[in-house]
Order: C-alpha cells, then structure tokens, then sequence
C-alpha cells in the first residue's frame, strides 16, 4: 500500500453507451462492478473517494466520500480528476498523490499503484499511466496535487483531452499484456457486461485452482 496516495473512482460519466444510469452501479457476478473495483484499489492506497455528480446518496452503502465537480457541463475526466486534486488538497495534505480509475474497469492490476509510482520515478517525470498491449488508458493514471492549478487553468481554457494536457508536463508508462485478458477492460455498453462475467469466471477459476494447489503442497488433499 502507498501511504501517499489517494485514489479516485471516476464514476462521474453520462454512460450514454450503456442506456444512463451508473456503470459502476451494473452488476457481475451478482456483485456491482465499483465493489469488485474497490477490492481491487482500495489496498493500494491510503484512502478512495468517489467522482460522481448529482445525488450522492445512491452511494451511500459504501460510506466514501463523494465528491462532485467542480466545473459545470461534464467536462469530462479531467475534471473529475481536478475534483479529487483539490479534495486531496483541503482534506488529506498528507496525500501528495492521486491515482485516478475509472468506475468501470472492474480488473485493474493488484499493482497498479505500485508500477504507476514506479514508472513515473524512472521516467523523472511527474505523470504516469497505464497501458496494456501498447494502447494507453490516460484516465487511469497518477497525478501530483501539485499541478491541481495548471490543470484548473487548463480545463477552464477548455481542455479536453487528457494524454494532450499530461504531455505538457511528460507522462511515463506502466505496462501490462493483455491476455489472457486486458486488465482495463471497461464495460461500457451492455454487451460487455457478459465479456465481464466471462473473465470474472476465468479469475475465479484461476483463484479456485491457486487456493487447491496450496493446499497440496500444505500437505492436505488439493481436491
């Protein structure tokens, strides 16, 4: 766990794709996608905060703090991320950092914090985000609360484009493949919900078949 970093859920999107309503809301595996999702990230960091607009109380079952943005008009992620900058600022100064997911990828890495911090400290640059099988995924990424002001400044010139803003600045990468699934895979119409539940199937398995072999070489029976 980093003990500096926040991390977000962006879960602020119209989800037009998907028919409106919450994304991180549909369900896999008889679960919503942000709990899988919050498995996934909350170890990884210090404290999560979730980016959503409009009544907050349809998340009030996972007792986070949810926070708005700033900015009118859905601007976009960017805007969700200068949301949680300028929370990290008033609220956690103790949190230089914020890692940045979308409230829809229900798989990222168990090390993704990790590798993001890693990439950004070899690169000497202060962004980084991830990518998988040479595609970028800019909204998932690590940014300094330092730059909460540049990036105001920006959005409010009408800056849009996330990877066109972190080039200002350099942005390193973190790597991952993409089989035997992309760990970013998004679901972002209903058609990918079943590929969801496909590779949660595959993760399950996986685990099943891990937590058996274990308990072979424990010298109990691996049934």
């Amino acid at each position: 766990m980093r003990s500096d970093t926040l991390g977000v859920v962006l879960a602020g999107g119209l989800a037009r794709r998907m028919g409106g309503g919450d994304k991180p809301l549909r369900t896999i595996g008889g679960r919503p996608l942000l709990d899988h999702l919050l498995d996934r990230l909350a170890p990884q960091v210090l404290a999560v905060v979730l980016n959503a607009n409009g009544d907050p109380a349809r998340f009030a079952a996972y007792a986070l703090p949810v926070i708005a943005d700033s900015l009118p008009d859905h601007p976009g992620p960017l805007a969700g991320i200068l949301a949680a900058l300028d929370h990290a600022a008033a609220t956690r100064p103790d949190l230089p950092w914020v890692v940045s997911v979308t409230g829809d990828a229900p798989f990222i890495p168990d090390d993704l914090v990790a590798r993001l911090h890693a990439a950004r400290e070899a690169a000497c640059v202060p962004l980084a985000c991830a990518r998988s099988a040479g595609q970028t995924h800019p909204p998932i990424g690590l940014w300094p609360v330092a730059l909460r002001g540049e990036l105001r400044a920006a959005l409010l010139a009408g800056e849009r484009k996330i990877d066109r803003w972190t080039a200002r600045f350099g942005c390193a990468h973190a790597d991952w493949p993409a089989e035997p699934f992309d760990p970013f895979f998004n679901a972002n119409a209903p058609e990918d919900l079943s590929e969801a539940e496909r590779i949660l199937h595959h993760l399950s398995g996986a685990r099943h078949e891990t937590n058996q072999g274990a308990q072979g070489v424990l010298g109990r029976p691996a049934r």
